[in-house]
């Protein structure tokens, strides 16, 4: 089991972010509460459950075990990742 925290940095009022996710649900809220990210913040939408995660938090959530995955280099990966994200999406209870 695994979480991981993507590079993709997207630029969000005036500010970049990254996504976390996880094998799991479970591993996935964990590791946000971990980093002090309120389980409101929780995206469970159809592109992937998921956390935003402000980019001076990202190398916390290395530190804290999640693994870092390149759009660059990690495609396959993170393909995978993001297809379980949206499945977990579809089956989380609101």
């Amino acid at each position: 089991m695994a979480v991981y925290i993507d590079d993709a940095v997207q630029l969000w009022r005036d500010q970049r972010w990254a996504h976390l996710m996880a094998d799991t649900l479970t591993e996935l809220h964990e590791m946000a509460a971990r980093l002090g990210i309120p389980r409101r913040a929780f995206q469970n939408k159809l592109s992937g459950a998921h956390y935003d995660v402000p980019a001076p938090l990202r190398e916390q959530a290395i530190a804290y075990g999640a693994r870092p995955i390149s759009r660059h280099t990690d495609r396959e990966l993170l393909k995978a990742v993001i297809a379980n994200a949206r499945a977990q999406a579809r089956g989380e209870q609101a």
